[in-house]
């Protein structure tokens, strides 16, 4: 069938109570010459809890676009039974459009339920024939979107999120981030039976996530979410329907949780390496064949010294039979598997346990960072830096990174300390040039300036960051998700001994969060993370913590120093004066 366009947060089929669901079948969806989906396949019904995941641009957006009906698949079909609730990334504002727009629109089912529940006893006390089944019917239909209670939802969905309650104000005068919670909180406080949500953690602060994760556990109906927000799928989502192409170039749908999930791609990328290896070890046995009997035919043919012209006619035919077996051999065999797709590798760093690196006194920045820090950093630390939004965490990475002077205190990095730091947002790149363009002119630079020895620097195909296609790819044409990991790379190539990461989970895929975390965990260098991403928090959870912002950090972990402590700078270090 043909979807049909919907709203931007409703669908006006009629309720379907536990029957309600979407499904797609053998959905594909072309742009230009790239196959965005392909043979796509998923049911989502009443209690279904589905994470579609998936790298960037493998079409996840597109996905739920085509669930809801706002684009049509090339091929394939959609089926909806129910009302369904959709929240994009994106809300454009309409001019005259206010908030009461918005919370209208997501009030009317329950509105129209209501009247139509007080026609039927109208109607009913009229004595009108039928009038007790349609009164039966009504009372039903508002008892499903418990309708009585409808604006009252809304309305602790605006205070819960933060959202401008004022129903007067103009949509086009909030930010994108207030009419993003403005659009999740009528959303939430409405009743459909199916639930679409497209990166809903964003301009989300801590009670907002919350709030958002116990209204979707609480939701009696299907949803399917897209979130690079790994705590919220580990806790709302039992299903995991995986956008990245497997060996057979399909996507995958696994059942369980989110470990349920790592698990499972884990064991099957294993296989699809090993079997891609032996293929390719088989083909270049079969190469090595026909060269062994090409070179006897060329080298065979001379009879040894005494013997006679008969010799080399005898052993010509077999010589000629023997290369000709091994080209067919060869010929027949093909590697029909891609290239599976590679995980992080994080380079050799040989930062000393103990050594120092950085020390910072009274650090402060008018404005923007205060009070003063105090922090010693050496070989093997681990810090988390943690602070409400505009605390000063990115000011006071960029200030250890030497890329901010500090209006007050002084900054000394350890001769031959390589000191590197990973922004919220991507570098700006020459969006011209390729990655691997970006890549070489970055450690030529390095090496230029001495931080690095030629032969030191890490090669970008050994990261497992960028495949093949992406580091001959503009930087301008790269998604965002390929920028930072182009971003990652350059941080890595100097081998560094001192990595500061400020929300380095933006843009990053579920599977490459998890890895990086897990390389962050083993490596020697010392290593700084500024992050509000609750999972990685949780996986950081034993590192001690620098709360930035008016509030003392907690204690460290018995035997490691506290943060804050003020340390002397190391012999042989230079100083960042203010």
């Amino acid at each position: 069938m043909n979807p049909t366009p919907i709203p931007e947060a409703t669908s006006p089929s009629v309720e379907a109570g536990a029957g309600a669901h979407v499904r797609a079948d053998g959905v594909a969806v072309t742009r230009g010459s790239r196959r965005v989906l392909n043979d796509v396949s998923v049911t989502v019904s009443a209690r279904s809890r589905i994470a579609v995941v998936g790298e960037n641009g493998r079409g996840k957006t597109t996905l739920l676009h085509v669930l809801a009906g706002l684009v049509a698949p090339d091929e394939g079909t959609v089926h909806r039974t129910g009302t369904l609730g959709l929240v994009r990334q994106e809300l454009s504002a309409h001019g005259g459009e206010t908030v009461g727009t918005l919370t209208s629109a997501a009030l009317a089912p329950s509105l129209a339920a209501l009247a139509a529940l007080d026609e039927a006893a109208l109607a009913m006390a009229g004595g009108e024939p039928a009038a007790d089944d349609r009164y039966a019917a009504a009372l039903d239909a508002a008892t499903r979107l418990d309708a009585w209670d409808a604006e009252r939802r809304v309305d602790v969905a605006l205070e819960a999120l933060g959202a401008c309650a004022d129903r007067a104000r103009p949509l086009s005068t909030l930010s994108v981030g207030q009419r993003h919670r403005v659009r999740l909180a009528c959303l939430l406080g409405a009743r459909h039976d199916v639930l679409l949500l497209d990166e809903p953690t964003n301009h989300l602060d801590a009670g907002g996530l919350d709030f958002l994760t116990r209204r979707l556990r609480e939701h009696d109906g299907g949803l399917a979410v897209v979130s690079h927000d790994r705590a919220l799928l580990r806790d709302v989502a039992d299903r995991f329907l995986d956008l990245d192409p497997a060996r057979d170039g399909k996507p995958r749908l696994y059942a369980g949780g989110y470990d349920a999930w790592q698990e499972a791609r884990r064991r099957e990328r294993e296989r699809w390496e090993q079997d891609h290896e032996q293929q390719q070890a088989e083909h270049r046995r079969l190469q090595d064949a026909v060269s062994r009997a090409r070179d006897r035919l060329s080298t065979g043919w001379r009879p040894e010294k005494g013997t006679g012209k008969h010799r080399r006619q005898s052993r010509a035919p077999g010589v000629v039979q023997a290369l000709n077996r091994q080209r067919e051999a060869l010929d027949a065999h093909r590697i029909d598997l891609p290239e599976p797709p590679s995980a992080l590798r994080w380079p050799l760093l040989d930062t000393r346990p103990g050594a120092p690196q950085l020390r910072a006194r009274g650090v402060a920045v008018d404005g923007r960072l205060t009070p003063a820090v105090d922090l010693a950093l050496d070989g093997g630390d681990r810090l988390l830096v943690t602070g409400p939004n505009g605390a000063g965490k990115s000011t006071l990475l960029a200030v250890l990174a030497g890329a901010l002077r500090p209006t007050d205190g002084h900054v000394w990095t350890a001769s031959g300390a390589r000191v590197v730091r990973v922004a919220q947002e991507t570098a700006e790149q020459d969006p011209r040039l390729t990655a691997r363009e970006v890549y070489d002119r970055h450690v030529g630079r390095l090496v230029a300036r001495g931080v690095l020895r030629d032969g030191d620097a890490v090669p970008l195909g050994s990261l497992g960051l960028l495949d093949s296609e992406a580091t001959g790819t503009q930087v301008g044409r790269m998604s965002q998700g390929q920028r930072r990991r182009l971003d990652l790379a350059l941080a890595l190539s100097g081998r560094p001994t001192l990595i500061l990461l400020d929300e380095p989970t933006n843009h990053l895929s579920a599977p490459l969060v998890d890895e990086l975390t897990g390389a962050l965990r083993g490596t020697p260098a010392a290593v700084v993370v500024a992050t509000h991403d609750r999972q990685l928090l949780r996986d950081l959870a034993d590192w001690p913590v620098l709360r930035v912002g008016g509030r003392a950090a907690p204690g460290a972990r018995p035997g490691v120093p506290h943060p804050t402590a003020r340390k002397e700078p190391a012999p042989g270090t230079r100083r960042t004066p203010s």
